[in-house]
């Protein structure tokens, strides 16, 4: 079993940001249903085909569509994201780590640098160590863009949707979902 997160570990990092708790814990809860990890020990991902085809100009799309499309879809969920992964990873490694979205915060992999890291493998070593690793990856997201740290400082959740999620997040709620968190965790 990896290490989960703590009300301390929590707590440490909304200092850091300068927010509440809850809404920490309530992006965490939204962006992957609260928990960084399967049973099985493996992050929790999403595969996103089109960021693929996006960072590998659609070199792979003809044969692989399900891994390779320019429209966003073809989850399967679960650990079979990770089986999409492989699949990918064995037609360009880099972009496949780079096209998923990784942990408990759901942190895509091309933002390996905001998230403190050198490069994509150990932004992807990190995510597979702790719950506290995914949230210190976390932090330093929120802190490489001063929009984000305002928006979540503010309880700004649709605004904060629309930057960390991008343009889809309406469509899926987010913003709304987190909102709804973040009040049953104020006052839970």
């Amino acid at each position: 079993m990896k290490p989960l997160l703590t009300n301390a570990d929590f707590q440490r990092a909304a200092t850091a940001l300068g927010c509440e708790v809850a809404a920490i814990k309530a992006v965490a809860e939204v962006e992957a249903a609260g928990v960084g990890f399967h049973a099985t020990g493996e992050p929790k991902i999403l595969f996103e085909r089109h960021w693929f085809s996006r960072l590998t100009q659609g070199r792979y799309d003809a044969m692989a569509p399900d891994l390779s499309n320019p429209k966003a879809g073809g989850y399967k969920g679960g650990l079979a994201e990770h089986e999409r992964l492989a699949r990918a990873v064995k037609l360009d490694r880099n972009a496949a780590l780079l096209s998923a979205s990784w942990g408990k915060f759901q942190i895509m992999g091309f933002n390996f640098k905001a998230a403190g890291f050198g490069n994509v493998q150990a932004f992807v070593n990190a995510m597979y160590q702790s719950e506290g690793a995914q949230l210190d990856a976390f932090v330093a997201f929120i802190k490489a863009d001063l929009r984000l740290v305002a928006a979540l400082r503010a309880n700004n959740f649709t605004r904060f949707a629309s930057i960390y999620n991008g343009p889809g997040y309406a469509k899926n709620k987010y913003d709304h979902k987190m909102h709804t968190a973040y009040r049953r965790m104020r006052n839970g």
